[in-house]
């Protein structure tokens, strides 16, 4: 609800709200990979995770918002111009998160049960879903403003 007040449409906070499956989907891959159990510590790693993968993907919804608004372009044409300038925050906010998570994602001392599934189902899902979603929220943001133009 907050979203589609932000952007005075509910076409486009599910096109932010697209990039969370991708990130939950790389968080399990990860926890799979290290042989680590889904608890208590990795949901909270979760619950960032979709924090993070909210924000990169309002950076960029949003200035492509602001493109269209400005410059009166079109969807496609807002994203294309949107996408390089907006790439560089959001690899330095994925990259800063990764090289942050990793120490605890392999720690072996005191306390490591329960920093190494959280700092995981990070990692695993701050890469996955920075990938993704410099691939899917761009082609979603075009496909849901058609439709939003259509109804």
């Amino acid at each position: 609800m907050v979203l589609g007040a932000q952007y005075n449409s509910f076409v486009h906070p599910v096109t932010v709200l697209l990039a969370l499956p991708f990130s939950i989907s790389g968080a399990l891959l990860a926890l799979r990979i290290g042989n680590m159990s889904l608890n208590v510590f990795s949901a909270i790693g979760l619950i960032l995770l979709m924090g993070i993968v909210k924000k990169n993907s309002i950076l960029l919804v949003d200035f492509a918002n602001q493109v269209r608004e400005k410059k009166g372009l079109d969807s496609d044409a807002a994203m294309l111009e949107a996408g390089p300038i907006r790439l560089r925050p959001i690899l330095m906010t994925s990259v800063a998160t990764v090289a942050a998570a990793i120490p605890s994602a392999f720690a072996l001392g005191a306390g490591a049960e329960t920093s190494g599934p959280m700092a995981a189902s990070v990692v695993g899902g701050v890469i996955l879903s920075t990938v993704l979603t410099l691939l899917v929220v761009p082609c979603a943001y075009s496909l849901l403003s058609r439709l939003e133009r259509r109804g």
